[in-house]
């Protein structure tokens, strides 16, 4: 990369970082009182501690921009950023529908389709940037693990 084209490579960086302070504030409006309803369901015994959602997801909320901007980086707009901003609108959709409007077996299907969206988005960033592919991997564990919590909260309310 030539020097010339590094503060563009960095200035990219805000864009990311902004778009997940979105999609993280949209998740936090629609789950103003989601602490008080989370611990009145009945959930499973594996389910986590309420504490540990706030830290598990600004932990990937950052690796998630980091990813999207390393793919960018790598080579600027390509439709893999397609998929990485669709499944930015699928997280964001999630916590409204889960917690929001109380629709489990809604947000069940919906969280499947974020899965495969951020799978999507790992085959497709591999192709591009291995460190950026391996950025969501954790997140794709964590909506696997969110999923199987959520068809079970459905399933016992």
């Amino acid at each position: 990369m030539v020097i010339a084209e590094q503060p563009k490579r960095w200035a990219g960086l805000p864009v990311f970082v902004l778009a997940l302070v979105l999609v993280a504030a949209v998740g936090s409006l629609a789950a103003v009182d989601a602490g008080s309803e989370y611990l009145s369901l009945e959930r499973p015994s594996w389910a986590p501690p309420q504490w540990l959602f706030g830290p598990v997801w600004t932990v990937l909320y950052i690796m998630i921009a980091l990813s999207g901007w390393l793919a960018w980086s790598a080579r600027g707009r390509t439709p893999a950023l397609g998929v990485y901003a669709a499944q930015l609108v699928l997280n964001a959709a999630w916590t409204p529908l889960f917690f929001g409007a109380g629709r489990y077996g809604l947000a069940f299907a919906e969280i499947v389709v974020l899965w495969l969206a951020i799978a999507g988005t790992v085959v497709m960033f591999r192709r591009i940037s291995r460190p950026a592919a391996w950025l969501l991997v954790p997140y794709l564990l964590w909506v696997t693990y969110a999923a199987s919590l959520n068809v079970a909260i459905w399933q016992l309310n």
